[in-house]
């Protein structure tokens, strides 16, 4: 048997052996959670067991790396830098280990360790042994522990959450107890890597949905329509509200209270009628000038946000409009701007956003850029926010699609941390299901949205058994992204952000942006290496 020590920003794929250096030592703080893997290949097929040894041995989980297809592997306009451009077998969905692996002869396959110090420090070795019937192999890595602690990540972000893709999924009835169980599992994995900031579905988010199509219904608001009055049960928001505090959620992003790309129409919206069946009252058929719809909104947020104010999160709430509106729809998207901004006074107005001139009208309080149109919002803008999304698949802009290389998922933290990006948005924690919702996919067989979007964009996590969220490897590398921007803060507040700065741009032939970095693998491992001997020096 043969096996490779690599870091955590190669893939290793089943025809292919690795040809990355090994990875023989690196160090870490003592709150981090810092991940590497062991690379094998067997002469025989048979069943794999894996030992791990050491003094971090029990502060380690051990995951095996799955492979998924990938239909749509990038578009035709991407750039180089990609691991691959067909479809085909890429693994991603890390698969914790608990007993033994089947492994075919002459193929390679990866395990996963991710190493957890817990306060503890020092210098120790991680070795791992895998056995089988017939042959045995052996590696091992130095672990240096620094013992400083990294600070909290502050960066506000959210990565949308679609409750509707777990019931779906999971079959279960939205805000049943087997939902609620279910959507805790999945928030709290999601706050584990980083996400502080959560899509609340006050009604069914309007949001990547064919024009005239649904989605699931999931309300959290409910709402009975009587007399031609509107009266509101708030229960389920309050429960939510308290399953994200306690799962350590600090802010609510309330759903889009107008379609996507425009706002042209009210989002699906239902009521119980006088005799107690639900009917929609509010959706496609609902143009945003229609006065009903006004009305309805006026009384809903006046009772709303006694709601936030009293649950203590009405400062922590941010309000949307439409998504990703473009020059052409400023007129209607300034109007229900206008109405949204009076009925929420206070409140945070955010909208994905890339078209400056639309942002220099004043439609759009906190705009959020996509990467490839930050640079004019820079030194504009009361605070810099982005995103990115399948559109960003070209001039080298960071991104997690499961054909890139991992360091163009993980240098986001760096650049966002350079960039002083105070927020930032991604539309795919879970969305299971095609383009435009127009059905639901199993996301172990298809990737890619039903062909929609390259494969990886659309989710980070996977639907495991018993309401369980697997992680991918792109999720575990992203938060080490958000790591290297805890250690940046860590570093700042030691020896000046100035000197942060310089450091970052110092070897570089260019000063580093969203389009520029490097691309060799060395060089962020080499970095993040750099940047803690400083902290520890310091």
């Amino acid at each position: 048997m043969e096996l490779l020590i690599l870091s955590s920003l190669e893939k290793v794929f089943s025809d292919e052996k690795p040809s990355a250096p090994e990875y023989k030592s690196f160090s870490m703080l003592k709150n981090e959670r810092s991940s590497f893997q062991a690379a094998f290949c067997c002469e025989n097929s048979g069943n794999i067991e894996v030992e791990i040894s050491g003094t971090l041995a029990g502060n380690s989980k051990i995951y095996f790396v799955k492979d998924v297809p990938v239909g749509t592997a990038c578009y035709e306009d991407a750039d180089d830098f990609y691991l691959r451009r067909t479809s085909g077998d890429y693994p991603d969905c890390l698969v914790p280990v608990n007993g033994k692996i089947k492994a075919e002869k002459g193929k390679w396959y990866s395990i996963w360790i991710e190493v957890s110090p817990d306060g503890k420090s020092g210098e120790s070795e991680l070795c791992v042994k895998l056995n089988s019937a017939n042959e045995t192999a052996q590696g091992s890595v130095k672990i240096e522990v620094i013992d400083v602690a990294l600070p909290k990540q502050e960066l506000i972000y959210t990565n949308w959450f679609h409750c509707d893709c777990l019931c779906n999924y999971y079959n279960v009835e939205p805000f049943s107890d087997e939902f609620w169980r279910i959507c805790r599992n999945f928030v709290k994995t999601a706050v584990d890597h980083g996400m502080n900031f959560i899509l609340t579905p006050i009604f069914t988010p309007p949001l990547d949905t064919r024009i005239g199509g649904e989605r699931r219904t999931v309300q959290l608001v409910r709402i009975r329509h009587h007399g031609g009055k509107y009266y509101f049960d708030f229960r389920n928001l309050r429960k939510w509200i308290s399953m994200c505090r306690e799962c350590g959620i600090e802010y609510y992003e309330l759903c889009h209270l107008f379609t996507q790309w425009g706002a042209k129409h009210a989002p699906k919206i239902v009521a119980i009628d006088s005799k107690g069946r639900e009917k929609k009252i509010f959706g496609w058929a609902t143009r945003t000038s229609s006065k009903e719809y006004d009305k309805f909104l006026r009384a809903f947020a006046a009772e709303l946000i006694k709601v936030l104010e009293s649950e203590g999160v009405k400062e922590k709430c941010f309000v949307h409009v439409s998504d990703e509106p473009n020059i052409k729809q400023l007129e209607t998207y300034k109007k229900r701007a206008k109405l949204i901004d009076e009925i929420f006074p206070g409140f945070r107005v955010i909208d994905a956003l890339s078209e400056y001139d639309f942002y220099a009208t004043g439609a759009v309080k906190q705009p959020i850029p996509c990467e490839d149109h930050i640079e004019k919002f820079v030194g504009n803008v009361p605070e810099l926010w982005t995103y990115y999304c399948c559109a960003q698949g070209g001039k080298y802009l960071p991104n997690r699609f499961m054909s890139m290389p991992s360091l163009r998922n993980r240098v986001l933290g760096i650049i966002l941390y350079k960039y002083d990006v105070k927020g930032f948005l991604h539309w795919g924690y879970n969305f299971y299901n095609s383009q435009y919702s127009i059905r639901a996919i199993d996301p172990y067989k298809v990737t890619d949205a039903g062909g929609g979007f390259p494969s990886g964009d659309s989710f980070v996590v996977y639907p495991g058994e018993n309401g369980e969220a697997l992680e991918s490897l792109r999720l575990k590398v992203f938060y080490d992204g958000f790591q290297d921007i805890m250690a940046l803060r860590l570093l700042e507040s030691k020896i000046g952000r100035e000197k942060v700065l310089e450091f970052i741009d110092k070897d570089l032939f260019k000063p580093l942006t969203f389009m520029e970095y490097p691309h060799e693998t060395e060089w962020l491992l080499e970095t993040r290496e750099k940047i803690n001997q400083m902290i520890k020096e310091n």
